[in-house]
C-alpha cells in the first residue's frame, strides 16, 4: 500500500527512515519547507531533528547567495547603442570606454556615463558687440556641433556646453570688433563666420572639451533699434545703387555687341565695295584693251559703235533734248520720250528701239525742221 495510507508506519522521507520505501506527502514536506525558512529568518522552529534543520539552513544560504550573484550580474548589464560611446569610471578612477554592444560594469564599483557621439548639436547666441568703426551690431550667431572625445567631454570640463557658449561669445566679439559695420552686416558674414569657426575650434581644443565645431551660421545681423529707419535708408540707397549698375552692365552686353556687329558689317560691305570696285576696274580695262585691239583692225566701225553707244547711254537716262539749229532763230525741242513711244507702238508694243534708230529719227525731225525754217524765210 501507499506510504502515506492509514497503517503505513509514518513513513516519512524527511522525517527518518522507514521500513518501506515510498514517495514522501508533499503536503508535508511544503510545511516542513516553511518551517525551515522561517527559522532561517528568525520565525518559529522546525519540529524537525536538530540536524535536518541545520543542513535545511545551509542550503537556503547558498539559494540567497546564488540569488544574490545573479541579481548582481544582470544589473552590472550595459547596452551600448550604435550612436553611443560609454565612459566607465571604477572607484571614481576612469577605467575605459565601452563600445557599441553588450558590456559588463560591475555594480556599485564602476559607474558607466553613456554620451551620443554621432547627434549633431545646435547652440545659438546673441548679442551686442562693438564693431571696427565704434557701431554696436546684434549678431545671432549658430553653432552646430558633436562630441569628439566622449572621455574628454565627460571627465575633463565640468559643464563642456557651457564653456563652448562663453567661448563661442567671446570668439564672435573678437571677429565682430575686428570688422567694419557694414562688412558685418552685408557682404562680409560669410568670412565672419569662418573666422569664428576657427578661433572657437581653437578655444575649446585648448579647454580639452572633446567638442568638434561642425558649423558656424551667422543667422542675422541687425543694427541698433534706434537706428534702424536710417539704416534701412542707406539699404535701399545701396540696393539702387546695385540695381543701376546691374541695368547699366546689361545695357553694355546688348549695346557692345550690336556695335561689334555693325562694325563687322560695316568692314564686310567695305570688302565687298572694294573688291566690287577693282574687278569692275579690271573690266573696263579688258573691255578697253579689247576695244584697242578691234579699233586697231577696224577704227571707222569701231568709232561709230562707240559713238552709238554713247548716245544710246545718254539718251536713256534723258527724256528731252534742245538743239540750237544753225541758220535758225529758234530752239529745236525734242521730246524724246515721245519718239520713242510713237517708235515703238509703230514697230510693235513694248519693243525697245535702238540706238541707231533713235539716231535716225532726231535726224530726220532736225532736217524736217531746218527745211521748214527756210521755207519761211523764201516766202517773206
Amino acid at each position: 500500500m501507499a506510504w502515506n495510507e492509514p497503517g503505513g508506519n509514518n513513513q516519512d522521507p524527511w522525517g527518518g527512515k522507514r521500513n518501506n520505501e515510498g514517495p514522501p506527502d508533499l503536503d508535508e514536506a511544503l510545511k516542513k519547507f516553511q518551517d525551515k525558512l522561517n527559522g532561517l529568518f528568525g520565525g518559529g522552529k522546525s519540529k524537525g531533528p536538530a540536524g535536518s534543520g541545520r543542513g535545511m539552513s545551509s542550503t537556503a544560504v547558498v539559494v540567497a547567495l546564488v540569488i544574490l550573484a545573479l541579481v548582481y550580474g544582470f544589473a552590472g548589464i550595459n547596452i551600448v547603442n550604435e550612436q553611443e560611446r560609454a565612459v566607465v569610471l571604477r572607484l571614481g578612477v576612469y577605467h575605459t570606454t565601452f563600445e557599441p554592444g553588450l558590456n559588463w560594469a560591475p555594480p556599485l564599483i564602476d559607474q558607466v556615463f553613456p554620451v551620443n557621439v554621432t547627434k549633431v548639436r545646435l547652440l545659438s547666441k546673441t548679442g551686442q558687440m562693438l564693431t571696427e568703426d565704434l557701431n554696436i551690431v546684434e549678431v545671432n550667431v549658430s553653432v552646430q556641433y558633436s562630441i569628439a572625445d566622449a572621455r574628454d567631454f565627460v571627465l575633463q570640463v565640468r559643464d563642456p556646453e557651457g564653456s563652448l557658449a562663453q567661448a563661442t561669445e567671446s570668439a564672435l566679439r573678437h571677429v565682430a570688433g575686428s570688422s567694419e559695420m557694414h562688412e558685418v552686416l552685408t557682404e562680409g558674414r560669410e568670412r565672419i563666420a569662418v573666422d569664428i569657426m576657427g578661433r572657437l575650434q581653437n578655444y575649446i581644443d585648448t579647454y580639452d572639451t572633446g567638442i568638434l565645431v561642425e558649423k558656424v551660421n551667422v543667422e542675422e545681423t541687425n543694427p541698433p533699434r534706434d537706428v534702424q529707419e536710417a539704416f534701412d535708408d542707406v539699404n535701399r540707397a545701396r540696393e539702387d545703387e546695385e540695381r543701376k549698375k546691374n541695368e547699366a552692365e546689361a545695357y553694355a552686353m546688348d549695346i557692345l555687341p550690336r556695335a561689334r556687329g555693325m562694325a563687322q558689317r560695316v568692314l564686310e560691305e567695305a570688302a565687298a565695295y572694294k573688291a566690287q570696285v577693282v574687278a569692275r576696274a579690271e573690266g573696263e580695262a579688258q573691255r578697253f584693251e579689247k576695244l584697242l585691239a578691234e579699233y586697231s583692225r577696224a577704227p571707222e566701225v569701231t568709232r561709230e559703235r562707240l559713238y552709238l553707244d554713247a548716245v544710246q547711254e545718254v539718251m536713256a537716262n534723258s527724256s528731252k533734248v534742245m538743239i540750237d539749229v544753225e541758220g535758225g532763230n529758234n530752239m529745236l525741242y525734242i521730246p524724246l520720250d515721245k519718239i520713242v513711244q510713237q517708235s515703238s507702238a509703230a514697230v510693235g508694243q513694248g519693243a525697245p528701239m535702238t540706238a541707231r534708230e533713235l539716231d535716225s529719227k532726231i535726224s530726220e525731225i532736225v532736217r524736217r525742221e531746218i527745211n521748214s525754217g527756210r521755207s519761211r524765210r523764201e516766202g517773206r
